[in-house]
């Protein structure tokens, strides 16, 4: 894995530790990052499929 610095607010934090504890924020922080990448491609790719011309008949 690649260390990053991330700022987040500090309510932002509590409301995660208060979730799953402080010694399981950073794993939660990436599977959260994980589930919205995944989404966003999804999503981005109904997009592409959806936009791209159907062959006439």
């Amino acid at each position: 894995m690649t260390p990053t610095l991330v700022r987040f607010p500090s309510e932002v934090l509590e409301r995660v530790d208060a979730l799953v504890g402080d010694k399981h924020r950073a794993q939660f922080i990436r599977e959260a990052v994980v589930t919205e990448v995944e989404r966003r491609e999804q999503t981005s790719a109904r997009k592409k499929s959806s936009t791209r011309k159907k062959p006439s008949v």
